[in-house]
């Protein structure tokens, strides 16, 4: 639904999400004002008090307002709840509803006041509860006006200005923009957006140095950020609303897939020898990438024990050890990584915690135990890591001997140039081989960490040929086909469950909104409905909703146009937008150059029902994947949790170890592998 357009601009807010807020205040309300009348009916309209004639007019005057307030509330509410996401009209009347809550705010503002003046001078020898009623009503006031305050702030638009209304003639609710004068309101509309996207990430990184680097990502985050959305009308309700109904109808296909797929591919069926090898691999080389990101990680996964074994460590001087450490002053980074590794301090050849703008941590450490030579980096900790994440525009990466076009993630490739730099200018590497001359090269990390250390590898692969690298939880957006098929010879990426980053692209991300365009433009229930529905769906599970659809009652023939309502939420004809007949693969948008995940893929699901109680024991299955198994966003409550470095760990070691365990966030998991 377009943002609502009232006080002469666009905001943040549809006409259809005063439903909520409404019938809070509304509850309040009427608390308030049964309150006020049994206080007015004890004393029958007559307080003992020199100032009672006072507090009488002050009550009756305060249920007439607090009457007119609950009948605009129940007005608002009702009216707000009628009609779906793109059928507006049954609301029309909101813009005038809400000129009228807004009028009422100031003799309510007025009355507060000069309750609050009673209070302090003329309450004298009134009864303690009349005038703890008044002060009530008055604290009561100013906190729904403050309240109210904060609400306009956080739905406030700064691009709220409205946009020019579309000539009679159009036919399906799409704005022409395409003339001359369209273009140029376009052009000026997408600087007036970066700017202001410019401006968030300033704020939201004030504690940065604002220099050049930062300036540069915060320019490229800003076009990239602003320029998703900016070819829909749409409010963040409509989207929560678009992922409630996208996440059931995942799961309403993933429910009526055919039984003899789900019997191919059968948790029952012996995990091949290859596969077992490189889950152990995996998981030794998992406790290093989750070691690197030193003692928050630790503390996490240990909240009990990891205090107090740090404790000494971290307030302990050891100035002469820590000449290789960098940016780690007090030592608990390092101190939490041998806790973590059981390695000892001479095994370490190098450690850094030094963390800019496309400059991450790293250590290189002597394994013994595979007898390798390990490189493990560090995945996002810090607002310099988001923005690395964030630059997610493709830069070029010529590799010598790769055949076809070789571009990567540019935050993550400028973060592997700087590892690069520090591992064979700085002759990191050579002092570690010649320490282990006879050990392998051995790359990991986690997230941003897994990433670059997969680019790293890319680098490094002509210099050590024998080198392996294990990416757990890259993001997908992450290296072009060519490099993609180049690293499945040396890269292994394992990715757990419903994980988003590894399905995080801009192609996908242009899919995810053109299904939740169709989603909420199909829908024909209330958005609040859609989200109340949404709310108990998370929470205890149940049958996907079978939500009826503009498409119930139209006919077969008709299906190959646009719908209406999809097309209303598009304020200019996109690149990525395609009509309900088009293929859903992102790959059919060609707006941005696709990127793709390292290596070969390891995907680690979740054996037996989607959905199980807190304390019953989890199993994993691990089977080969593909690439094209992460073309899409699937929504779920575990898309985050099964990111988290500990999952990951945890998960690898119960399939090496074949001993389940109690895994309590499992209960949400849904499990929809997508196996070859």
């Amino acid at each position: 639904m377009p943002g609502m357009v009232v006080f002469g601009r666009r905001w943040g807010i549809a006409s259809d999400d005063l439903v909520f807020p409404g019938a809070f205040e509304l509850f309040v309300r009427i608390l308030w004002w049964i309150g006020t009348l049994i206080l007015y009916t004890l004393h029958k309209g007559r307080f003992g008090c020199n100032s009672g004639g006072v507090l009488h007019s002050y009550l009756v005057v305060l249920l007439v307002l607090l009457a007119l307030i609950i009948l605009s509330l129940c007005a608002i509410v009702y009216v707000s709840a009628q009609g779906t996401i793109t059928n507006p009209g049954p609301r029309r009347s909101i813009p005038a509803l809400v000129y009228l809550r807004a009028l009422l705010y100031i003799p309510e503002l007025v009355w507060a006041c000069l309750g609050a003046v009673w209070v302090s001078d003329d309450s004298q020898g009134c009864e303690p509860a009349a005038v703890g009623a008044v002060i009530a009503a008055v604290v009561a006031s100013w906190i729904l006006l403050l309240s109210t305050g904060l609400g306009v702030v956080f739905v406030f638009d700064p691009l709220g200005n409205p946009r020019p209304q579309p000539a009679p003639v159009e036919q399906l609710g799409v704005r022409d923009l395409e003339s001359s004068e369209g273009t140029q309101f376009l052009s000026t509309a997408r600087s007036v957006a970066v700017k202001v996207w410019e401006s968030r990430l300033r704020l939201l990184c004030c504690c940065l140095p604002q220099d050049e680097s930062h300036r540069a990502a915060f320019s490229s985050i800003a076009q990239l950020v602003s320029g998703f959305f900016s070819d829909t009308d749409l409010v963040p309700s409509d989207i929560a609303a678009g992922l409630a109904l996208l996440h059931q109808e995942q799961d309403k296909m993933e429910q009526c897939r055919d039984p003899d797929d789900i019997l191919a591919h059968s948790p029952s069926s012996p995990i091949g020898e290859d596969v077992e090898t490189e889950l152990e691999k995996a998981a030794h080389c998992m406790q290093f990438a989750a070691a690197a990101y030193g003692w928050p990680m630790y503390i996490y996964s240990n909240p009990l024990t990891g205090p107090c074994k740090l404790s000494g460590d971290c307030c302990r001087s050891q100035a002469a050890e820590y000449d290789i450490v960098g940016g780690d002053h007090l030592g608990c980074h390092f101190s939490s990584i041998l806790h973590s590794t059981g390695l000892q301090y001479r095994d370490f050849i190098h450690v850094s915690f030094h963390n800019q703008i496309y400059e991450i941590p790293f250590f290189v450490a002597l394994d013994h135990k595979r007898e390798a030579v390990l490189v493990a980096v560090r995945g996002t900790l810090s607002l310099r890591d988001v923005l690395t994440d964030l630059s997610a525009e493709c830069e070029n990466l010529p590799i010598e001997g790769v055949s076809g076009t070789c571009y990567a993630h540019k935050g993550m490739s400028q973060a592997a140039g700087y590892i690069y730099k520090k591992l064979v200018n700085d002759g990191i590497l050579n002092q570690a081989f010649s320490i282990a001359p006879d050990y392998k090269l051995v790359i990991t990390g986690h997230s941003l960490g897994g990433g670059t250390a997969s680019l790293l590898a890319i680098l490094l692969r002509n210099s050590f040929p024998t080198l392996q690298c294990y990416s757990f939880s890259p993001p997908g957006g992450l290296i072009s086909k060519a490099l993609a098929d180049y690293s499945k010879g040396f890269v292994v990426s394992v990715v757990l469950g419903k994980d988003l980053v590894p399905r995080l692209s801009i192609p996908n991300m242009e899919d995810l909104k053109r299904r939740l365009l169709k989603m909420v433009s199909n829908c024909n229930k209330p958005k609040y409905r859609i989200l109340l529905q949404g709310c108990w769906y998370e929470l205890f599970g149940g049958d996907p909703d079978d939500c009826p659809t503009e498409m119930d009652n139209r006919r077969e023939e008709e299906l190959s146009q646009p719908l209406l309502g999809e097309e209303s939420l598009m304020i200019r004809c996109s690149s990525s937008y395609q009509s309900l007949a088009s293929n859903d693969s992102p790959a059919h948008a060609a707006a941005h150059l696709p990127l793709f995940l390292p290596g070969r893929i390891l995907h680690i699901t979740e054996d037996g029902p989607s959905r199980r109680s807190c304390f019953s024991t989890v199993r994993y299955r691990a089977e080969w994947s593909s690439e094209t198994a992460f073309r899409s966003v699937l929504i779920s409550p575990r898309m985050i949790a099964d990111h988290m470095p500990d999952a990951v760990l945890r998960a690898l070691q119960s399939l090496t170890s074949d001993r389940p365990f109690s895994l309590c966030p499992s209960s949400l998991s849904n499990s929809h592998p997508d196996m070859i």
